[in-house]
């Protein structure tokens, strides 16, 4: 079977790597090590190259088909089920039947990033279902918190997908949801969490008063913990978003002095841990919106420095948002055709939070229309927007 590699060293013919990696806009040397094997290439890597050699989607295809062999392995050999398993089948509802489950929530958790939103959510779905059928068995008092809290983040991330798929009146219920089981199991953190996505879904229906209002509600609940920073950035981000500049400084600078004194994550792909350089995340968002284009665009190159190793860049929804802020700095420097081509750029990705992503977009949209209407290049951006508005991926 040809490898991505050979494949590479076929289609580009007599074409020097380096000029491939060009016309793709890679790094040369990270080029060269995936031709050869020593990096594994990604989905976006392989359409860059597909759209510089004309290939019509065979590299791309190529990754997608070793990605579902992987798939397939995975799910062939379920990880950490076989004691879980062993315990169903003799009845036994153990404090290590809880501690099996609790591993497989945090692991999706981690999974958020990356992993397509249908497919994460059919194994959250499962995972919540086995949940529900253990606490209807006898389980001690400690057992039974220990299930209630594996599926209140369960539901916490089952609400995070199905808001990114555009499922709002399921996803307000599901968020409902999270936030009972948090209660009922005495979590605050989830308690947070849950207040923090009524926070994240205001924001992306331009209600900013409910954001503060969710914000301030989820702090007072988990004062001490990531909810408490990510609800500071969305914070921000409101206060951004209502001209008020002033506020946002100050809970950026809060946010930052907070998350110094935290211990740094022990796994930084958690959806609900904040880390440090989630921080320049929120910074990058709040400064463009505060037209502080200096501060924006350092802290959405910081961004896409930090999301791009080796393997290819994670999270992408992350390093979207920081081409877009970059994107808005070029419209306003009087780089058009700059502004646009990054923007476009950043809606290729195949792992969207659609609520996210179309907010943002919508103000770089917004920005290009005032300062260049009638542009070609500006219409050329609103109609790749209007593609995923509509659903459809853009070429």
């Amino acid at each position: 079977m040809e490898t991505f590699g050979q494949a590479v060293r076929r289609l580009r013919g007599e074409l020097a790597l380096r000029e491939v990696a060009r016309l793709a806009h890679l790094d040369p040397g990270h080029l060269s090590r995936v031709e050869r094997g020593k990096r594994p290439p990604n989905a976006d890597l392989a359409r860059a190259l597909d759209q510089a050699l004309g290939t019509g989607g065979e590299l791309a295809q190529i990754v997608a088909e070793a990605q579902s062999r992987r798939w397939d392995l995975d799910q062939s050999r379920p990880w950490q089920t076989v004691e879980l398993l062993q315990r169903m089948r003799a009845g036994a509802v153990t404090p290590g039947t809880a501690e099996s489950i609790q591993a497989a929530a945090f692991e999706l958790c981690c999974e958020y990033p990356v992993r397509e939103a249908a497919t994460l959510r059919r194994k959250a779905h499962g995972w919540l279902g086995e949940v529900t059928r253990l606490l209807h068995q006898p389980v001690g008092l400690a057992t039974h918190k220990e299930l209630l809290t594996a599926a209140g983040w369960l539901t916490l991330l089952t609400a995070c997908l199905e808001y990114d798929m555009g499922m709002r009146v399921g996803a307000e219920a599901t968020r409902l949801g999270a936030l009972e089981l948090g209660r009922e199991g005495g979590n605050p953190e989830i308690v947070g969490w849950a207040y923090e996505m009524a926070a994240w879904f205001a924001l992306t229906q331009s209600r900013y008063r409910d954001v503060l209002d969710a914000a301030e509600t989820g702090q007072a609940a988990a004062p001490n913990g990531s909810a408490a920073v990510q609800l500071a950035g969305q914070k921000a981000k409101a206060y951004a978003r209502l001209r008020d500049t002033g506020a946002v400084r100050d809970i950026l600078e809060w946010g930052r002095e907070r998350l110094a004194d935290m211990p740094y994550p022990s796994r930084t792909d958690h959806h609900f841990v904040v880390d440090p350089d989630k921080w320049d995340f929120y910074a990058m968002d709040a400064y463009r919106l505060a037209r502080d284009d200096e501060r924006a665009a350092h802290h959405a190159q910081t961004v896409l420095e930090l999301g791009t190793g080796p393997d290819g860049e994670r999270p992408p929804m992350r390093m979207a948002e920081a081409r877009l802020t970059l994107a808005a700095v070029a419209a306003r420097d009087g780089e058009l055709e700059q502004a646009v081509a990054t923007g476009i750029g950043a809606l290729g990705g195949t792992r969207k939070s659609l609520p996210s992503l179309l907010m943002v977009a919508g103000e770089l949209d917004g920005e290009l229309s005032r300062r260049y209407p009638g542009e070609t290049e500006a219409a050329d951006f609103r109609e790749v927007l209007d593609m995923v508005r509509g659903g459809h991926q853009p070429a």
